[in-house]
Parts: C-alpha cells; sequence; structure tokens
C-alpha cells in the first residue's frame, strides 16, 4: 500500500492500487475494494496492537499440520501484522511424520486472520488463476452433447475423453 491513505478513496487489499471511491472492483485482481478509511482503522489497530500475544489473551486454532507448514504461515501472518503461535497439542504423539502442531490466534484477529489463510490458500495451490465456472459440471452419458467439468470445453457423448484437455468419462 502506498504511504499515504486518501480516507475518501477505495484501495485493493492485494495489490495496494488506488481508485477512484465509485469503483469498487479492483480490475487487475477481481477482488472487493476497501474505503480508504477502513484501511486506516487497519492500520491504526496494526500498530497498536502488540506484535506478540500476551498468555493471558484468548487465543483460537486456526490450523494443524507439520511444523515447516505451521512456521510457513506464521510467517505470512506475522507479514501482514498478525501475530500468531505455533504449539504443540497436549496429547500429541510423534508419528512417522513427525508431530502435528497448532496455529493460534487472537480470538479478535480470527475474521482477517481467516481471510489472509484463504488468500494465501488460493494463491499456493493455483486456484487463484483456476476457472471454476465449470466445476459443477456433470457427464451425462444420455444427453447428446457434454461440457467438461474441467475445462468447460463442448463435446458429443459419443467420445468419452474431452477432445480440449483430455479427461476420461469411461
Amino acid at each position: 500500500m502506498s504511504s499515504t491513505i486518501d480516507p475518501e478513496c477505495n484501495y485493493c487489499p492485494r495489490c495496494g492500487d488506488e481508485y477512484r471511491a465509485d469503483i469498487r472492483t479492483c480490475a487487475a485482481c477481481a477482488v472487493d475494494l476497501l474505503s480508504g478509511a477502513h484501511v486506516l482503522a487497519q492500520e491504526t489497530k496494526r500498530q497498536q496492537a502488540p506484535a506478540t500475544i500476551a498468555p493471558d489473551e484468548p487465543v483460537v486454532t486456526v490450523r494443524k499440520g507439520p511444523l515447516l507448514h505451521m512456521k510457513a504461515l506464521q510467517a505470512t501472518l506475522l507479514g501482514r501484522g498478525l501475530p500468531a503461535l505455533v504449539s504443540k497439542e497436549n496429547d500429541a504423539a510423534c508419528g512417522c511424520r513427525g508431530p502435528e502442531l497448532l496455529l493460534q490466534v487472537r480470538e479478535s484477529d480470527l475474521a482477517e486472520v481467516m481471510g489472509v489463510l484463504a488468500e494465501e490458500y488460493r494463491q499456493s495451490t493455483g486456484l487463484e488463476d483456476h476457472d471454476t465456472r465449470f466445476a459443477g459440471a456433470v457427464y451425462n452419458a444420455e444427453a447428446a452433447e457434454a461440457v467438461c467439468p474441467a475445462c468447460g470445453c463442448r463435446f458429443a457423448t459419443r467420445l468419452t475423453v474431452c477432445p480440449d484437455c483430455g479427461l476420461c468419462f469411461a
């Protein structure tokens, strides 16, 4: 984000581009914009919030997984000004993969944390660039024509393989 935020403008939460107040969606990222006043309030909250979680603060577990993955998510959250703890479960048994650890955040940060984790998931899995318009398509062999749920290609059902992407329906 730029160093000067105009409360009368809108800003993209991903790329930080500035838009007029009447524009609601980022042209580059296709995400809803935040008002400048909202961005300023978030920055103020981050500056006022301590960078660590106090021992007496209530926390919520948001993920469970291996150490390296939990540490990477913790670093992502910290980069956004959201402190997180990585801790071991009380009854955690070490298996062949090693112990499962918990990623915990403040209750008050939960909504913002979930947004950051959802964005991180879309980026790390490639879903951000994937067209999901045809994900609900169903191949019906009795119909004359089908729509491939993977790529959206229309083809005759006498074929058992999508001619565009190669998805097999046999």
